[in-house]
């Protein structure tokens, strides 16, 4: 049976590669501590030692729209191209090519139906930054086959958050029953607080501190349970009008499992949002 070797959880800030690549005046004054934090939380991956990555994003309109919108869709193609255009020229991301893990997302997406989830699937899938920009992060080599996993937190009407940690439960029990000898890394991205487009966006830190404290206390610790008495779809709007990106971390809790507090902990209060890095070694510990 596959092996889960590490469970990650991170922001993905689409202006960290433009920022971390920039020279001379061009270099934003908080670059060199978030390269050094981004560094660091990347070792937690490479001590783990992975063989496939199970990536958890969320499309941004880029492909998914309102006449077709999946609440959860896995792709499964051999191969998957990445970025779009609109973020190659806002954020200067590079043109990408993931190879695809297709067996595992055969899987997924057989035993996934069979356990509830009316997964929807894509044999032509383009991946967008949530994805990239943790690989850029974490594996920026690009070595390690992936399967995409895209969660619906935009159009309404949305899973509820209790919906996510399922999911995530689920997909850790599916990869733990795959038959095959591999060392998988379950990685996904969402936001703390956030704001977009409205009075709020651009400010010192994110647009609800208070918000952002009991996030990472919930994600730190483990817990699920008083994150769902207070986290409702409803209440999601008031941190931030795109906070509900909050929901793929609460899947990624729902990886990790009730209580189980993370092995690896960091935050970055950068401008307008708060940067947020966790990692968990289900067997205790990473690859020597």
């Amino acid at each position: 049976m596959a092996e889960v070797v590490a469970v990650i959880a991170s922001t993905h800030h689409p202006f960290y590669y433009r920022a971390s690549t920039a020279t001379g005046e061009d270099r934003p004054p908080f670059a060199d501590e978030w390269v050094r934090k981004v560094e660091a939380f990347r070792q937690t991956l490479t001590r783990a030692d992975p063989d496939v990555l199970v990536m958890v994003g969320s499309d941004h309109f880029h492909q998914l729209w309102l006449d077709n919108m999946p609440q959860f869709l896995v792709g499964k193609a051999p191969f998957y191209d990445a970025n779009f255009y609109n973020e190659e020229r806002e954020f200067g991301l590079p043109r990408m090519l993931f190879k695809g893990q297709e067996d595992l997302s055969a899987y997924i997406l057989r035993e996934g139906l069979d356990a509830g989830f009316d997964l929807a699937f894509s044999n032509e899938l383009r991946i967008d930054h949530s994805i990239t920009c943790p690989i850029i992060t974490l594996r920026p080599q690009n070595d390690l086959p992936i399967v995409p996993v895209y969660t619906n937190i935009f159009a309404p009407p949305l899973p509820r958050p209790g919906r996510f940690v399922a999911l995530g439960r689920t997909i850790r029990q599916l990869v733990e029953s795959w038959p095959a000898d591999r060392r998988v890394a379950i990685i996904g991205t969402g936001h703390l607080s956030l704001e977009l487009g409205g009075p709020r966006q651009f400010g010192p830190h994110g647009p609800d501190p208070e918000f952002d404290r009991k996030a990472v206390e919930w994600i730190s610790t483990g817990d699920i349970e008083g994150c769902l008495s207070e986290v409702t779809l409803d209440s999601l709007w008031e941190p931030g009008n795109a906070t509900h990106g909050f929901m793929d971390f609460m899947l990624m809790m729902g990886v990790a499992g009730e209580g189980r507090k993370a092995d690896y902990v960091d935050t970055y209060d950068l401008f307008h949002t708060m940067e947020a890095y966790f990692t968990w070694y289900p067997s205790g510990g990473g690859s020597a």
